[in-house]
């Protein structure tokens, strides 16, 4: 844990007791904003890189500290009230498992603005829609019921948040309703992804935005120019390389890519798929991850005519959806057979489309060669050249054929793969794709 956590507590330790004392009428001097420790932090960047001012820094050691220092503000007050005794100004809850002050909006008020009402508007300005606070989900304060003071309700910060700021690294989601997302890992290389040199090409330029997204943006200045984030389709055959591609682009990035299943996204109730598509997406909200979206025709798919009820929220849905991937920062990568297959509207705002076609027959001879493993031995009567000229398939398929046909080596008690099981091998993909050998 850094050492300007640490710092941080003990500015809003020095803080509280500031006010305090100026509460009870008793001459204190506020503290200045501590300098911090130079080092690379998630706590230090996140305070650097988004310029918190003082309120800000304030806002965030105090969601902080029932995370670090439970008992922070239980000890300030005992200083100030040593036979005991509540302190409605400072504001505060008690937790439904905690026995300790848990701060709310009025903790903030109390900090920052004391019994300065002007200042006290000021403060909410922290917790409005449009403070990168509450834009970006970091943190907030708790809904109350209608009527209840706005500033009562309890201080939240992200679990996220609060896992990287005290463990250096953001923990991995849980696969589930709430993330209905599995990440995706490979041991393959770039080297490894057989493409055609037009496709290759435009993944370079893909894998340079990533790269080079922040800079663009912020140094070059053109956020005001741009929209955020990144949209693109990825489209041809089936096992042409579309997931594969997508995960070694965040392997080489340095980001995680996460496969939405979008049988746990879409459901029959009304309502329930913009609800677990809004989890989706706040849960990877500024987490600069690559979103994936296989299959997608099955719900980025042309919107209907409104012949009934049905019709009208599905367009909804639909309709929802664009909304929500125009607006997300990161990377979205959409996946399908056929770009005709998905809605104008998507396609329109798509920053690109590549194609993945089946591997033309040279392409195809590279897959078959770099796909047996180094301890198979390729019998005399195998002609891969001739294979993979006669047979269109795909690199997806290939590896099926290899597989089996190594297995059936090791049945027979050998490394000497033979030329027949590999056209048996080709016979099953393409009876499983309805073609005849």
């Amino acid at each position: 844990m850094s050492d300007n956590l640490h710092i941080a507590l003990q500015f809003l330790t020095a803080l509280s007791r500031y006010r305090l004392s100026e509460y009870f009428g008793k001459e204190a001097t506020p503290p200045e904003l501590p300098s911090l420790h130079e080092d690379n932090s998630p706590f230090t960047r996140f305070v650097l890189d988004k310029r918190l001012t003082v309120d800000e820094f304030t806002v965030l050691a105090t969601a902080l500290a029932p995370h670090i220092a439970p008992y922070l503000f239980d000890n300030i007050v005992t200083e100030f009230l040593p036979q005991g005794g509540d302190l409605p100004a400072l504001g505060g809850v008690k937790g439904a498992n905690t026995r300790y002050m848990l701060p709310t909006g009025e903790t903030i008020a109390f900090l920052l603005a004391g019994s300065d009402i002007k200042r006290r508007t000021d403060v909410r300005q922290l917790f409005s829609a449009d403070h990168f606070f509450e834009r970006e989900k970091i943190l907030s304060i708790e809904e109350l019921k209608r009527g209840e003071p706005m500033l009562s309700g309890l201080l939240v910060l992200d679990p996220d948040y609060v896992e990287l700021f005290m463990l250096g690294h953001l923990p991995a989601p849980k696969f589930g309703i709430h993330f209905p997302a599995q990440r995706l890992h490979t041991e393959m290389e770039w080297d490894d992804l057989v493409l055609s040199q037009s496709t290759l090409e435009q993944i370079r330029e893909l894998e340079n935005w990533i790269l080079h997204h922040d800079e663009l943006m912020y140094s070059w200045g053109m956020q005001r120019k741009l929209k955020p984030g990144y949209r693109i389709l990825f489209y041809g055959p089936p096992g042409t390389g579309k997931t594969l591609t997508a995960t070694l682009l965040g392997k080489y990035t340095g980001k995680e890519v996460f496969r939405v299943d979008l049988s746990m996204i879409i459901s029959k109730f009304i309502g329930e798929t913009e609800k677990n598509l809004a989890s989706l997406f706040d849960k990877a909200q500024n987490k600069n991850w690559i979103l994936f979206f296989d299959e997608a025709d099955s719900i980025f798919g042309k919107r209907t005519g409104v012949r009934d009820a049905h019709d009208k929220y599905a367009n909804q849905e639909v309709s929802y959806l664009l909304q929500r991937i125009e607006d997300y920062p990161g990377l979205a990568i959409l996946a399908s057979n056929f770009k005709n297959n998905i809605d104008e509207a998507f396609t329109r705002r798509f920053n690109a489309m590549i194609y993945f076609p089946i591997p033309s027959p040279g392409e195809r001879l590279t897959l078959w060669q770099h796909s047996f493993p180094e301890s198979a031995i390729l019998d005399s009567t195998v002609d891969l050249p001739a294979i993979a000229k006669k047979y269109e398939l795909s690199g997806a398929h290939i590896i099926n054929i290899v597989q089996y046909v190594c297995l059936q080596a090791l049945s027979r008690n050998t490394q000497i793969i033979q030329m027949n099981d590999i056209l048996l091998g080709v016979r099953r993909e393409l009876v499983k794709e309805g073609k005849s050998a």
